[in-house]
């Protein structure tokens, strides 16, 4: 009796030992909302306060000061300026050599996106620098692509170490102090490497994998040119013009297909590209979609397509109440690797705004070889 139970025990033991040890680990959680007090609704102690002014470098919950940072209120302020803050009720703004950082856990060797919603506060040529380790971006306000609410932008970098200190730098001297950028929210998401889908050659190819994107208010995400922002926040794709393009997403914009697309809001100097494998002299069918984002973009516009030797304008006549044509035209590869590029080749602006830059649509950009 006593060796059958010690046989009953020894069995159970060796189950209980295999199917712990075959347990999959528990995976973390990938990064993808706002940084710790990110939208800065947590505000300074009274006693931290002089006026707007935050004294001491830890008063702001969640993040380290340097320099004359305020905390502020959106509406009318003194002076005769007005704070559009769309995302929340407060905001901070740097003065001249002004920063905020915080320290951030994230993987080494990944990509991680920074979505930051931002304005000038004056009319002047300011600038907001973004610094991780080993990458400085400097960002220029001084054209708003959008008049309700400032815009919101993204860069992107890769991790070099299991904590990484994001600083929001002000690095002009302004002749008047109360000048400065304006910061109202900031988000981070950890990048996913860019994918296929079948039989298609371009990664990424309907946009699905972007930055973070504000969920209660959105006027877009502008994307920085690849001059300004080496590592794209747009996986797979380049941004190789001088100006930004925007990322658009389903819940506020007309979006042809699946929940994300590109809006090319600078005319010809918003451009898109990809750089994907062909097989020399071989055939290849380049098949994409255009159309307006239902945000009152009107007019005749025209995006231009490259692919090889091949070129295809694609006309689009928008009323900017939504929708999409599909286009598409067949090339043949001149080497191992092919450039498909894409520009808007007109600027607009919105019927009713003239302030808001705009432009068309592209979506589901497909590269299939003709068999």
């Amino acid at each position: 009796m006593a060796t059958c139970a010690w046989f009953l025990s020894l069995c159970f033991t060796l189950v209980f030992c295999l199917c712990n040890a075959t347990r999959t680990p528990p995976i973390s959680p990938s990064l993808d909302g706002f940084l710790t007090n990110g939208n800065f609704e947590q505000a300074p102690k009274k006693e931290n306060l002089n006026k707007t002014v935050i004294l001491g470098k830890y008063s702001l919950p969640g993040w380290e000061i340097d320099g004359t940072v305020e905390f502020v209120s959106g509406g009318p302020q003194p002076g005769g300026f007005y704070f559009p803050i769309p995302r929340g009720a407060h905001a901070v703004r740097l003065g001249n050599e002004a920063s905020i950082s915080q320290n951030v856990n994230v993987k080494p060797g990944f990509i991680y996106s920074i979505t930051f919603g931002t304005t000038r506060t004056c009319a002047q040529d300011e600038v907001l620098r973004i610094s991780v380790p080993a990458q400085t971006t400097d960002i220029s306000i001084q054209t708003l692509y959008s008049t309700d609410g400032g815009d919101t932008m993204a860069i992107a970098f890769k991790a070099t170490a299991k904590v990484v200190k994001v600083t929001f730098h002000n690095p002009g001297v302004q002749e008047d102090p109360t000048c400065g950028p304006l910061l109202d929210a900031i988000a981070i998401k950890e990048m996913p490497p860019p994918t296929y889908t079948e039989g298609n050659l371009v990664k990424n190819s309907g946009f699905e994998t972007g930055p973070h994107t504000f969920k209660n208010f959105s006027t877009g995400v502008l994307l920085p040119p690849h001059k300004q922002d080496t590592i794209s926040p747009l996986p797979g794709w380049i941004i190789e013009s001088l100006k930004p393009v925007k990322f658009i997403d389903k819940k506020h914009f007309s979006v042809p297909s699946g929940q994300f697309a590109i809006e090319m809001v600078a005319g010809r100097e918003s451009a898109i590209a990809q750089v994907i494998r062909t097989v020399p002299n071989k055939d290849y069918t380049l098949t994409f979609t255009v159309g307006d984002a239902k945000n009152d973009c009107h007019g005749s516009m025209m995006v231009e397509a490259f692919a090889g030797k091949g070129t295809l304008k694609v006309p689009y006549v928008s009323q900017g109440k939504g929708g999409f044509k599909t286009s598409s035209f067949r090339f043949q590869a001149i080497s191992a690797r092919t450039r498909i590029t894409f520009y808007s080749a007109y600027y607009h602006t919105k019927l009713h705004d003239f302030g808001h830059m705009c432009g068309p649509v592209l979506d589901d950009v497909k590269v299939l070889p003709v068999s």
